[in-house]
């Protein structure tokens, strides 16, 4: 059996992508998995780097870009017709799964309309135009929120989760402190802005250890910074005598998760899947320039849950940081709170679910 899985762009799409192809390979290791995504997505060298083949199309964004760059987009999305045409063509799948960004759009909508089951991932509460559009076509929509409900028929619409990935939710603290060259017994600070990295949550964190001076021997940090920021907020750390480890890009994220007490992050739905399947107390900071406001919509939600704090973009500062950085490392009872609400949350049955639905689909079309 051939599963094509579409999407990508960031590894808030590319990671619940790779949590379902490796459902599909425990389930059965004859499934062939292949990945459709672009070149200049973060696809482009992860799958690889899992095992995985991947497919290209010409595709690109349309939001939040200039208008030139939206009749580039738009000029490519023929192209990735052609593309996506040629690849059904050729990999001649047995279902086609869409998780999300510019590369999932035509290639799900084609296979539809070819008549091949299809099924596509919402991760956020308020669903983007284009998922909006292929609710209509696909067989069947996994939704991350109930608050998505109403965005698609529901009669094939399934409250599932996120997928997360196996590997993170079996994080090993000892391995993490080796791997990372962090010392066990000291607080431990996760900070990360997503897979490119975030500047403001990076200069905000080196703005916040000038208001830390009284915590530098008890805490610890994990900072992945993305290249543009990497040298300087080392550098930082060095300067202001802080512990820790800084590193561009993180792989291992189920040990820097084992490691960490706390983590400072986006709120991106796989990153936010993520945290509640573990449990990890954490101050969100969404990006505010996330398409409908989601990421601070899936904040919001565990904000009121008591699972995790928020602080606006608009409103980071390294002093409001390192007061709740502070107050976090205070009081266990807080975390130990914040922990039970997000663990309350979370899903991590959500893979199986998801591909449980996809086995359904297979079998209702051989029926066919």
């Amino acid at each position: 059996m051939r599963v094509i899985i579409a999407g990508g762009g960031t590894g808030g799409h590319l990671f619940p992508g790779l949590a379902i192809a490796e459902e599909f390979k425990n389930r059965d290791g004859g499934t062939e998995i292949i990945f459709v995504g672009t070149e200049c997505g973060i696809e482009a060298r992860m799958v690889p780097r899992e095992g995985y083949t991947i497919k290209f199309l010409r595709a690109e964004g349309v939001v939040g870009v200039s208008a030139l760059k939206k009749i580039k987009a738009i000029m490519k999305t023929f192209l990735s017709i052609i593309d996506s045409y040629k690849i059904i063509k050729m990999v001649k799948p047995a279902i086609v799964i869409g998780v999300g960004g510019y590369a999932s759009g035509v290639i799900m909508l084609i296979s539809s309309l070819m008549s091949i089951p299809t099924m596509i991932l919402e991760q956020n509460c308020i669903p983007g135009l284009t998922n909006r559009v292929l609710g209509r076509f696909v067989r069947a929509i996994c939704i991350t929120y109930q608050e998505s409900i109403p965005f698609f028929p529901k009669a094939k619409t399934f409250l599932t989760g996120n997928p997360v990935r196996r590997h993170i939710l079996k994080g090993s603290s000892e391995s993490g402190y080796r791997l990372f060259f962090l010392e066990r017994g000291l607080f431990t600070v996760f900070v990360f802005g997503g897979s490119l990295g975030a500047r403001s949550i990076n200069m905000a964190v080196v703005d916040s250890l000038s208001y830390m001076h009284n915590l530098r021997d008890k805490i610890q940090f994990l900072h992945q910074t993305g290249m543009r920021d990497y040298e300087n907020v080392r550098d930082a750390y060095r300067r202001l005598g802080f512990k820790g480890t800084v590193t561009p890009f993180i792989y291992q994220m189920s040990e820097a998760y084992a490691v960490a007490d706390i983590v400072i992050s986006r709120a991106g739905a796989t990153t936010l899947a993520e945290l509640t399947a573990l449990g990890k107390p954490a101050i969100l900071i969404p990006y505010p320039y996330a398409a409908g406001h989601h990421q601070e919509l899936n904040a919001r939600k565990l904000l009121e849950m008591g699972a995790a704090r928020m602080v606006p973009d608009s409103e980071l500062s390294g002093e409001s940081l390192a007061h709740s950085i502070g107050e976090l490392y205070e009081n266990e009872t807080i975390r130990a709170e914040m922990r039970k609400n997000s663990r309350a949350l979370g899903r991590p049955e959500a893979c199986a679910k998801v591909v449980d639905i996809a086995m359904s689909l297979l079998k209702n079309s051989y029926k066919l």
